[in-house]
């Protein structure tokens, strides 16, 4: 309902003045004694020593509140009055005050009242005193200066109780260093934010130093510093460099405790790693030492182990962070927290790079028994391949398919022995060492059993393997033999029919190219030679082709090929060599009649002879002429009923002709010796 305010004006003793607008609604006198009990104890003892002039402005107010309000300045500060000025309106109060004078009353009210119009107050207060409302010049802003109280009031109050806390958190910090066996209270924290409360401190004094500078200048529109101005700026100074030198220990209490805190917290973080390790992590490792007999159980043991890992990974994400953490503290860190710090560096490290060097043995021994499992597996159907082609019966069509077919069988047995076994053994090998070097870091008493049922399995697998291999090395060694009896089958099957062919080429050479019969008798011997020979080189052929047969014979018994036989090489080579002998038999009695027939035709050109003897050669040489043209005639007839002239009808004729041009000399010899007898 009014607003009280103590300006910067004062009255001609240089007191200050105290004004008090009342307005036409109803005042509340408690809260009014109040707001003067609040303003009276700003200024100092000194300034209140030259006494207030009250201007008690009762334009809108009724006479009555007026009264009251005079009245009550006598039991709020009857001795710092010294003049209450009551602002009466120009004509309403005229009436009303008659019956009551202020200045009558001025002993036992302490102090003089007068009443007086707006525009007479610069007989009592010069007008550079007043403000505009009353007609003066003086500049002032009640709503400002209340706020800036209210500032500096808030300031005094939280810094006043800042400070206070301050003290007792440090004075708390170095009793706790004092005795560290003492708890911490790491839970105290003062009520206010130390910057905010020393940033508005500094702002106040800022402001409050700015106000006095302008006000030693006189500014007219500027403001003057008040009393209580110039009282605040060494207080609020005073509770700045109190804030700044407990905050500054506050501060290093704060980094204490964080670095306390911290300390702790890495502490936590690597005990929770370290027993995670040595507890989960390792029972999940000790569980797992199993190989597996397969590779499918090998890629289910791998599975788990990455799972394991997995989670190993998680933790092991958390020692990178906690050593980076320990390296940034012991950079920075007190003298006393180095050997704590470096010790758990040194614990955590010594626990994580051998958990990772466990996880690394056990990935290196999963990864060798991967790869022991593929290669056994590769050889085991490696061997049942070639195990299948040493079952399957044998049915080459010719001795260069079974050279083949023998050759690749052997390379696929020089593969499985020299490379996919000796690979066996050498990952076997690999695999053995790495778990032997294992149980140097085991976690169990169990660990040698196990890894003895490891490399027993091992060991076997490799001895199955090498047996196997043994068993279709010596069923190789059986097929080999009785490859090569197939081949010496072939071979003798192909020579016997060669041997055919090549009778039957000596029966078509006699046939067309053995058709001379000699000119005279020692020709006809010669050729007689001739054929012998070339009968024996046939007989040898003959023979040669029985030999084979025989020999398939017996082969076919020792390979058991009952379905196998000579075919028709036999029958064939028994019909061309009965033709053969056919044919030469007549070869033979041709040749024999022709030397007959030369000698007989000789004997009579030498003319030596008896009449007696004479004329028997003559009829011998026409009787053996006659059936020799007679046999050349005739053709070769073979035991199937066939039929073949030796040479061609040309050739035959040429020979005839030849026999008879000599059985016409032997007859015009004849004639003529008988003419002269």
């Amino acid at each position: 309902s009014f607003i009280t305010s103590v300006s910067r004006g004062k009255d001609r003793r240089s007191g200050l003045i105290l004004t008090i607008p009342l307005c036409t609604e109803q005042t509340s006198m408690e809260e009014l004694s109040s707001t003067l009990d609040y303003l009276l104890g700003i200024p100092s003892d000194k300034c209140k020593a030259r006494g207030f002039t009250v201007i008690v402005d009762g334009r809108k107010s009724q006479w009555n509140i007026v009264k009251t309000v005079v009245l009550m300045l006598q039991n709020v500060i009857p001795a710092e009055v010294s003049l209450v000025c009551v602002v009466k309106p120009d004509e309403f109060w005229d009436k009303k005050v008659t019956h009551f004078c202020f200045w009558k009353e001025k002993d036992r009210l302490g102090f003089e009242v007068i009443l007086v119009s707006a525009n007479k107050l610069t007989r009592y207060i010069e007008p550079c005193q007043l403000t505009d409302e009353f007609g003066g010049s003086l500049v002032y802003d009640h709503m400002d200066w209340v706020n800036k109280r209210l500032v500096f009031e808030k300031f005094t109050k939280e810094s006043t109780s800042l400070l206070d806390e301050l003290v007792v958190i440090n004075e708390s910090e170095k009793s706790n260093q004092l005795d560290k066996e003492r708890p911490p209270d790491c839970n105290f924290l003062p009520s206010f934010d130390p910057e905010t409360v020393l940033q508005t401190g500094h702002e106040l004094l800022s402001e409050l130093q700015q106000r006095r500078f302008n006000g030693s200048e006189g500014g007219g529109g500027a403001w003057s510093p008040m009393d209580d101005e110039l009282l605040a700026q060494p207080q609020v100074m005073k509770l700045l460099d109190s804030l700044r030198e407990q905050y500054t220990k506050y501060q290093e209490v704060c980094r204490q405790r964080s670095k306390r805190s911290q300390l702790e917290e890495i502490q936590t973080k690597v005990m929770q790693v370290v027993n995670w390790l040595e507890g989960p992590g390792t029972e999940q490792l000790r569980t797992q030492w199993g190989i597996g007999d397969s590779i499918r159980a090998s890629q289910a043991l791998q599975q788990k182990h990455e799972e394991i890992e997995s989670q190993h990974s998680e933790w092991f994400a958390v020692y990178v962070e906690l050593n980076q953490q320990i390296a940034a503290l012991l950079s920075a860190g007190d003298e006393e927290d180095l050997v704590e710090l470096k010790g758990l560096q040194q614990q955590l490290s010594d626990v994580c790079y051998r958990q990772a060097s466990q996880l690394e043995s056990r990935q290196n021994v999963l990864q060798s028994a991967h790869e022991f499992h593929s290669t056994a597996q590769d050889l085991s159907q490696q061997l049942d391949g070639l195990l299948g082609m040493l079952c399957a019966d044998v049915a080459p069509a010719d001795g260069a398919a079974i050279q083949q077919t023998l050759k690749h069988l052997e390379e696929k047995l020089k593969s499985v022995g020299t490379l996919t076994l000796a690979g066996l053994r050498e990952k076997g090998q690999v695999l053995m060492d790495q778990m032997s070097n294992q149980t140097s870091w085991s976690y169990g008493k169990d660990v040698p059993i196990e890894n003895k049922e490891n490399i027993d399995h091992i060991q076997g697998v490799m001895e199955d393997m090498q047996l196997r291999k043994q068993r279709c090395e010596d069923m190789v060694d059986v097929r080999r033999l009785k490859m090569l009896q197939m081949v010496q089958l072939f071979k003798c099957e192909e020579d016997a029919s060669q041997a055919v062919e090549w009778l039957g080429e000596l029966l078509d050479a006699l046939l067309k190219t053995h058709i001379r019969l000699g000119d005279d008798s020692l020709e006809t011997k010669v050729l007689l030679e001739k054929h012998k020979k070339f009968v024996d080189v046939a007989q040898s052929t003959y023979d040669y082709g029985r030999q084979l047969l025989q020999a398939t014979v017996v082969l076919c018994q020792s390979l058991r090929c009952t379905t196998r036989s000579s075919g028709d090489t036999l029958p064939r080579l028994n019909r061309v060599w009965k033709q053969f002998t056919v044919t030469s038999e007549e070869r033979v009695h041709r040749l024999e009649m022709a030397c007959s027939f030369h000698t007989a035709a000789e004997k009579v050109d030498q003319g030596n002879l008896s009449a007696e003897v004479e004329q028997e050669t003559y009829e011998e040489v026409e009787m053996v002429g006659k059936a020799l043209l007679d046999r050349l005639t005739v053709p070769v007839i073979f035991p199937d009923g066939s039929e073949q002239y030796f040479g061609s009808p040309g050739d035959m004729a040429s020979s005839a002709e030849h026999i008879r041009d000599k059985m016409k000399l032997v007859e015009d010899r004849k004639l003529t010796l008988f003419k002269f007898i």
